[in-house]
């Protein structure tokens, strides 16, 4: 298997345990890697999705972290996962979305 373009890492708020808990899956984090996935796959993007435990960044959450260009975006939905993979199909970062 070659290295993806790009790592897609979507907080889920996993403790070590294993037990989802915490903001982000408060906020739905849970759903989004499924709905990545799709997105993705649709999209014909070369990207990989994985989940995370906690970030610590919960006041921002769900986080969205994109390798290998560390971009960072917070408070992340559907609608906001379509602007993001608009913008990585231009090979571009969504400005307006990155967090500070």
């Amino acid at each position: 298997m070659e290295k993806p373009q790009y790592h897609l890492l979507v907080c889920n708020s996993a403790r070590a345990s294993g037990e989802l808990k915490g903001v982000c899956h408060k906020k739905g984090a849970s759903d989004l890697p499924q709905y990545l996935e799709n997105e993705i796959l649709d999209r014909g993007l070369d990207a990989l999705v994985s989940t995370t435990s906690c970030f610590k960044m919960c006041n921002k959450g769900p986080v969205l972290t994109v390798y290998p260009n560390g971009w960072w975006y917070g408070s992340i939905d559907e609608d906001k996962i379509d602007e993001i993979l608009d913008a990585l199909e231009e090979g571009q970062p969504a400005e307006e979305l990155l967090m500070a």
